[in-house]
């Protein structure tokens, strides 16, 4: 018997099961265990449509699958070897039980028997990822009863296997395999594998009828009026003031809902992560305003669309609403995890947020238009006016001839509309709520990593989205995160299409300038300010570089990269690095709130003169 031929059959096994459920994109490390995978893998993608990603940092190639995941809403395997690579796994695990991109993880193992002996780079891998995943599959390391006709260990194994990538495809979030391969993990010629064709054979074939395994476990996507006081709320519609959220979710579904809620005539808040807005742009500055959100509050309705708002005033309104006012709340969200941090009496639908709408519109056929029979279209309205005076309130920052952070918020949709067909990925931190506060996106395909909200690994999910999709991407991130996944700026060497990598380096954690931190320790508990800049990290990548200081120059550095890239001068992402004086940020953002408040003081005294 062969044990390297043997573990190679298994891997085999392993992965072509894995193409059968749906997966395109296999994502490895460097590693010695992992050896039968990994060669499989490759061997698999010759003759296949199966592509491969590889990554020498472990951390890293798990945001990579992440992206390529989370683009794709399509399973991705992830394939490491053994002992602390194995952990490194669990930044990006943990981001995707709350987010639900399917992960499948194979890590190889040392057999059981070298466990707890002290042996070298043997941990404890079993249950390594606790809750953090949906389901754990142990398998045993491969072996061959040479007395039995059917290869019945490997077929256990494909069963274990297959089990849990029905249950993965039912309730999303990661997959763990740990596959502990014995040594010797090199085989000397193919007739060590091709001994064993015939079981590998077999054992597939004994899991044919497994490729409909899903539909024995019972669906959380029915889209359907659950109770009595759904149909109550879908038939008492057209009579209620109500509001519109647009969470994280594709292009395609915002659109779908912002098109229905302009039916409604109800005012409509959508969240930067959807990649449409509404005529109540930059909530997240106008509820701070009383006036403003005690308006809101005259609302008897909450529909939510998604979930993962940035917003923190968003859910300081809805807990309000429900809480004191008896505001009706439903949400309609396609993963299964609970989105109620406030314990609110909530009604939920768990299903595609299309089918959603479909429900909605079935439910209610006898009105062609709702917003013609309603009652209460446009109800709030007059709240349009409150996104005006923001953009009043922060017209000289947009006019700035320094570059700042707030500048590159409120023309985003003018940098992104740069690039053609560019989609854009937004890291965590200070950007993305700057992003929420000032930009207005619309028609854009947004991605973020908004479940644990972590600013490790956005560099490479970033890259996997635009694996995925082909299509040029800017990412906007802040410096602080670029420190904290400088190694996948390696992924950004060599890329397909032009990626422009904007960092904007305020010199440490500037988002703790909006939060309530203890001043006398917030630039070394909080800030930590690092006096890096990026200019060499770049160069060592093999990465364009450019410093703008203004709006129009870094237009033009975009445009120079752009054309560079498509004479095929360039084939690397562009490093753009905005360098602005810590707290300049929280100080524009005060400003424009004191604006605000100036504007509206003004509006209400000539309001006040003209009625008399």
């Amino acid at each position: 018997m062969s044990q390297a031929g043997l573990n190679r059959i298994w891997a085999q096994a392993i992965l072509q099961t894995l193409t059968l459920s749906g997966v395109k994109h296999i994502c490895i490390a460097p590693g010695s265990r992992s050896t039968p995978l990994s060669l499989e893998a490759l061997e698999l993608a010759q003759r296949s449509e199966l592509t491969v990603h590889t990554h020498f940092d472990e951390r890293g190639l798990g945001f990579l699958a992440l992206g390529i995941a989370k683009a794709t809403q399509d399973p991705v395997a992830v394939i490491v070897t053994s002992g602390t690579a194995v952990a490194n796994l669990l930044p990006s695990v943990a981001e995707s039980g709350l987010t639900g991109e399917k992960l499948i993880l194979l890590t190889s193992d040392r057999p059981e028997s070298l466990v707890g002996v002290g042996a070298n780079q043997a941990i404890v891998q079993k249950g390594i990822f606790s809750s953090h995943v949906r389901k754990s599959v142990e398998l045993p390391s491969p072996s061959r009863n040479i007395g039995q006709e059917a290869p019945q260990e490997l077929i256990q194994a494909l069963t274990k296997v297959n089990h849990a990538l029905a249950y993965q495809h039912t309730v999303s979030g990661s997959l763990h395999i740990n596959c502990p391969y014995p040594e010797p993990l090199y085989i000397q010629s193919e007739q060590e594998k091709r001994q064993y064709q015939s079981d590998l054979t077999q054992a597939l074939d004994e899991q044919s009828h497994y490729l409909e395994l899903a539909k024995l476990y019972p669906s959380y996507n029915v889209p359907e009026l659950t109770s009595g006081t759904q149909q109550n709320i879908v038939n008492q519609l057209p009579h209620m003031k109500g509001v519109i959220l647009i969470g994280k979710m594709p292009l395609s579904e915002a659109q779908k809902v912002s098109q229905w809620a302009k039916t409604l005539g109800w005012p409509i808040f959508a969240d930067p992560q959807s990649g449409v807005s509404s005529q109540w742009a930059h909530f997240d500055l106008w509820l701070q305003q009383l006036a403003y959100f005690d308006q809101l509050l005259q609302a008897d309705c909450i529909l939510q669309f998604g979930a993962r708002f940035v917003s923190k005033r968003i859910g300081q309104f809805i807990k309000q609403a429900v809480s004191n006012h008896h505001c009706h709340y439903w949400v309609f969200e396609p993963n299964i995890s609970v989105f109620n941090p406030d314990r609110l009496p909530q009604q939920r639908t768990v299903a595609k947020i299309q089918d959603c709408i479909t429900m909605l519109e079935n439910a209610l056929p006898q009105w062609v238009d709702m917003k013609a029979v309603s009652t209460q279209a446009g109800w709030a309205d007059h709240l349009q006016q409150a996104a005006e005076i923001v953009e009043q309130a922060a017209f000289d920052i947009r006019q700035d001839t320094s570059l700042t952070e707030c500048q590159l918020a409120l023309n985003l949709f003018q940098l992104r509309s740069q690039i053609p067909e560019v989609e854009l990925f937004i890291g965590n931190s200070l950007i993305v709520r700057l992003a929420d506060m000032l930009s207005a996106l619309e028609c854009t395909n947004v991605y973020t990593n908004r479940g644990a909200s972590g600013i490790d690994g956005l560099v490479a999910t970033a890259t996997g989205v635009q694996r995925s999709k082909n299509m040029p991407l800017l990412t906007l991130l802040g410096d602080t995160s670029l420190l904290y996944d400088l190694n996948s700026l390696a992924l950004l060497t060599q890329v397909s299409q032009p990626h422009v990598v904007l960092v904007t380096n305020n010199d440490g954690g500037a988002i703790f300038d909006l939060l309530p931190v203890p001043a006398e320790q917030k630039q070394y508990l909080y800030q930590m300010p690092h006096g890096y800049q990026f200019e060499h990290a770049a160069h060592q990548f093999k990465l364009d570089y450019t410093a703008p200081n203004t709006w129009s120059a870094l237009l033009a550095t975009i445009q120079e990269y752009l054309i560079n890239f498509e004479r095929g001068d360039i084939h690397s992402a562009l490093l753009i690095e905005v360098i602005t004086p810590p707290e300049q940020a929280s100080q524009q953002i005060k400003a424009i709130l004191s604006n605000m408040t100036e504007l509206l003081n003004t509006t209400e005294q000539a309001g006040k003169s003209h009625a008399l």
